[in-house]
Order: C-alpha cells, then structure tokens, then sequence
C-alpha cells in the first residue's frame, strides 16, 4: 500500500499522540513504532522510574524459497522497527497466515524455526503467537521492546537536526532482488547476499548510533529509502541533500533493474515522493536515474538511516565497516523554509 494512501486511510482512526500522557510517540509522523509509557501508579504524576515501551508488527510475503530463510528474514524485519526507535526488543508473538491446503505443515513449522532462531540471536522470546488459514503465505511478527535506561531518549522523525549527516547501515536492493528470485533469475551468489544483508540484525547499527548521539533514525523498508527519508524531513521541518553514487548497492540489484526487475510497489513509491524530488543531474545521466529507482525501491529488512554529528557520522561508518556492514555516508540534512520541507535534492 502507498504511504499516501495508508494515511488516508488511518486519518481519523487512530488516536494521536499530541496530548496524551501515556502515548509518547503514535502515528501521526509516520514512525516505525509507538512508543508509550506505562504508569506504575495509574492517575498519579509522571515519574522518570514509569517504564516506556516500543510496541510494532509487521507481517511480510515469502522473498526466498528456504523456509527458515524466510522466517529469519521475517522476524528481523519486525525487530527492527524497535532499534529505530532506540529501543531494545524484548518480547514477540509469531503471526502466520497460512494455505494448508496448499502446503504441508512442516513448512510452516521451518519458517516459525528460522524466526526463533534469529530470536534467540537478538535476544527476544517468542511468547506465543496467532495462526490464520489463509490463500497466500504471510509472516511476521507482534514486538513489544524497551527503552534502553531510564533516562534514555526515544529516536523519532521529529528529532533530526540540519547540519547532520545521513548514514545507511545495509544495502539497497532487495525489492528489486526478491522480484529476481521469485523468477528463478538470480545467481547463487546474488540470492546469497540478499538473504545475508536480510537477516542481519539492526541491533548493532542501532548500538553504535546510540553510542554515538544519533538523534533520529528510522529503518528502510516497504516505502523505499526515499519514503521513509521524506517522514524524517516532515518531521524534522528539514530537506536534505542525496548523493546517489554513494547509496550502498547489494550485487546484482542494478543489473536486474535494468532487466525490468522493479516491483511495482517500488514504482508507486516513486511516484509517490516525486513532488518532494529535486533532480540535480542531466537527464542524459542513465547511471543517476538508475540510482533514483534504486532509493525508491520497496525493502525488505533494509538498514538503518541515522541522523547524526559529521565527526559521529564517520565514526560510525567505522564501526559499520569494522562488522562487516554494506554502510555509507549518503547525505546531509539542512535547514527549510515552509515551503522545502521534506525536499530531496538528488545529486
């Protein structure tokens, strides 16, 4: 679903977050997670001991063929939205959506391993779960997580500062990739790295940001680098500066886009930033526009986008790099009038 149209749809269904003592982040800038604060004497005063919780889900569609790939896959996609919000995840429900009647139960039962597994690796207990009969396969999971201390600052689009710099921790590509895979067109070595970069955890990149006084972040998934980089700017009253040579690129994504490999999904999210798109390159630039479809395409467990510090930012490229991260240094943050936030100038 467009962004655009997701928010007209939940316009006036969810509650929002704008004076309410309990509701410290909810949907009305589009974050990856509510973040909420739970009152350990209900109707008395906010206290610095009340605890703040990180609650998300997400649910995807099979992107590989190996079961337990994709539950992995599905369960670090899910967990991410908690490290960006500078939370820790603690706890998760198993959701399923499944055709018995066209596949045998021991299918379900290797993805529900897989996302145990890439649980366990976070550190996150799988506590139950909820399972659909359903005509197409889909995965996920239900999260609640934890701010990191007491004290501790929520991540939010609304935190972003100019002069900082923006930092992706994975690779771009894996719409384009899984479009690939589904048709049996990519080679080994491709299908590998994508299914490498999309069980990878966030909860590195998260700590490292963290220890590096990131202010904002937000993870890059179904709306593209490009969506989920104009709700920062919104919220933030910014506009920012992209390089599009410098976007991390996973082997192979290019080639199949050039094949015609682009979801259509990717394609609506193209169309849907393209009022906010200011395009710095000459039309005869093939390798730019190519680029441009890149940053909108649909990901899937995609890295972390940071805000923070330039010294900090090349800090954490560092230790990015240092743990084997596809990361880099993609763009700047400045200051907007009115009528510039939210802009993206692509150079």
């Amino acid at each position: 679903m467009r962004l655009s149209d997701l928010v007209q749809v939940l316009d006036g269904v969810l509650p929002p977050a704008a004076g309410s003592e309990t509701i410290l982040v909810g949907p009305e800038l589009s974050d990856d997670a509510a973040v909420v604060r739970l009152p350990l004497d209900p109707g008395g005063a906010e206290s610095p001991n009340d605890p703040r919780l990180v609650l998300t889900t997400d649910t995807i569609a099979p992107i590989v063929d190996e079961p337990e790939a994709f539950g992995a896959i599905a369960a670090a996609n899910a967990l991410s939205d908690v490290w960006a919000m500078g939370g820790r995840p603690l706890w998760a429900l198993n959701l399923a959506f499944f055709p018995d009647r066209k596949l045998p139960l021991e299918i379900l039962q290797r993805i529900m391993l897989g996302a145990r597994d890439k649980c366990r690796e976070a550190g996150v207990q799988i506590v139950g779960g909820h399972t659909v009969r359903n005509d197409d396969l889909k995965f996920g999971l239900a999260v609640t997580g934890a701010m990191e201390g007491k004290r501790a600052r929520h991540w939010a689009n609304t935190r972003a500062l100019p002069g900082q710099l923006l930092v992706l921790s994975k690779g771009l590509g894996t719409g384009i990739l899984g479009t690939a895979i589904k048709r049996g067109d990519t080679s080994a070595a491709e299908t590998a790295a994508a299914t490498a970069s999309m069980t990878r955890l966030n909860q590195d990149a998260a700590r490292f940001a963290r220890e590096l006084g990131a202010t904002a972040c937000t993870d890059v998934t179904g709306f593209g680098l490009l969506g989920h980089l104009r709700n920062l700017l919104r919220g933030s009253r910014l506009q920012a500066a992209l390089r599009l040579r410098r976007l991390p690129v996973l082997p192979g994504a290019i080639e199949h886009l050039r094949a015609g490999r682009w979801p259509g999904g990717s394609q609506a999210n193209l169309e849907a930033v393209e009022p906010n798109l200011i395009r710095r390159y000459a039309s005869t630039d093939e390798r730019a526009f190519e680029l441009t479809r890149l940053a909108a395409d649909a990901q899937t467990s995609g890295g972390l986008l940071v805000a923070l510090s330039p010294d900090n930012a090349e800090r954490l490229l560092e230790n990015l790099r240092g743990t084997g991260h596809q990361a880099a240094i993609i763009g700047e943050l400045h200051g907007a009038r009115p009528d510039e936030v939210g802009r993206i100038e692509l150079a």
